[in-house]
């Protein structure tokens, strides 16, 4: 893989014509640091953020050691890249064909499951295995997070106290866990879904081995100011020590977007300008799905050997391919004297970018290129950068 100090350092040598992305391994190396050393748990990488091999080999340099896996092709990728990682298979409804070679081939031991059928399932699959960890999903809100995770998933409270007691008899461990959605932007998201746990506990009158936390921990955005990490991991903590579970009991968490976002960038080129909507060279099929399908503002910058004195003024972006739907209305702000032939960063994108990429209208990018910068926004700088009410770094 190519190298550059930053992505002006790659426009001067290459001057590339088709979509980069810009990795940064040593920001998500500094994520998965933040992670280990100070959530009051375990950490499982959620692969689906970003299944990058390399990132994932960063992480487990980093300290990562188990994987939030959601498919065969994800199990048998974490597998093949990282053959000591310890493997969790997260998705509640698997086919019967999965769970056999995740548990006979691969070693998984950890499922999840939501219903009774699940359940069934999984000891049918494993041949009425007697070690497994099982993990029964509850559902809970995602009121205090940007993206819903609260329709698809998750067992009622009614169901639940029959559910755990059936898992019970099979797990050898047995956990709750859930999601609040994906980006949190309070605290309070589970601080209200472990009180969720806390009643199911006592419903069920049953001995919990593990708590899950899920996903959920948010990134920083040009429009998203999350508070401090550690005020998360704050209310983790103090609502599993109140849990009525034994001293022994484990606390799992899954974070994804908080541990890759940070790890790449795209550079695009401009192919024309019409007002204040660019042409780029990538777009809604290609890093740019978020932006373009749930309104997602991802950071931007000019990237140019001459400064721009001019104003800063909002664009859209139109992608390559004949499609309508290839929109990106942002607002995205960058110099008002921006045109054909300029390239721009926009930054944020190791966090389901690159992982929703596809080659539609025959679009395609060119290999990765390593940079060494810092990205364009991080919750893991340093304390004297940063403002008194955040922990946000603009750079």
């Amino acid at each position: 893989m190519h190298e550059h100090h930053s992505a002006l350092g790659l426009v001067k040598a290459r001057k590339p014509i088709l979509p980069v992305t810009l990795v940064r391994p040593h920001a998500a190396f500094r994520a998965a640091r933040f992670f280990v050393e100070k959530l009051p748990g375990k950490s499982l990488y959620a692969v689906k953020a970003n299944p990058d091999p390399d990132l994932l080999k960063v992480l487990w340099e980093a300290g990562i050691s188990h994987y939030d896996v959601a498919s065969m092709g994800e199990v048998r990728l974490v597998a093949q890249t990282l053959p000591e990682a310890t493997l969790c298979f997260m998705h509640p409804v698997k086919a019967t064909e999965a769970i056999e070679e995740a548990y006979f081939v691969h070693g998984v031991k950890t499922f999840s499951l939501d219903s009774m059928a699940e359940l069934e399932k999984i000891r049918r699959a494993t041949r009425g295995a007697t070690d497994l960890n099982l993990l029964v999903r509850l559902r809970v809100s995602s009121e205090h997070s940007k993206l819903s995770l609260a329709t698809k998933f998750g067992a009622e409270p009614g169901e639940l106290p029959e559910l755990l007691m059936a898992a019970r008899q099979t797990a050898d461990a047995l956990g709750l866990c859930f999601h609040v959605g994906s980006q949190a932007m309070s605290p309070a998201a589970f601080g209200d879904a472990m009180e969720r746990v806390r009643a199911a506990i006592v419903e069920s009158s049953v001995t919990i081995d593990i708590v899950d936390v899920g996903g959920g921990f948010p990134s920083a955005y040009p429009d998203l100011d999350p508070p401090a990490m550690e005020s998360f991991f704050q209310m983790i903590h103090e609502k599993f020590e109140d849990l009525p579970i034994s001293y022994s009991a484990e606390l799992w968490a899954e974070p994804g977007r908080a541990l890759c976002a940070e790890y790449s960038s795209v550079l695009v080129r401009v192919e024309q300008r019409r007002g204040n909507t660019l042409y780029i060279n990538d777009g809604a099929y290609g890093a740019l799905f978020d932006a373009a399908h749930i309104g997602w503002r991802y950071p931007t910058r000019l990237i140019r050997e001459e400064d721009s004195e001019a104003e800063l003024v909002p664009f859209r972006f139109f992608g390559p391919t004949c499609d309508d739907m290839d929109k990106m209305e942002g607002p995205f702000f960058l110099p008002d004297d921006i045109g054909p032939g300029d390239y721009i960063e926009i930054g944020m994108l190791g966090a389901y970018g690159n992982a929703m990429r596809t080659q539609f209208n025959g679009f395609t990018t060119e290999e990765p290129v390593r940079v060494s910068d810092d990205p364009m926004m991080t919750l893991y700088g340093p304390r004297s950068e940063q403002d008194e009410a955040s922990n946000v770094v603009r750079l």
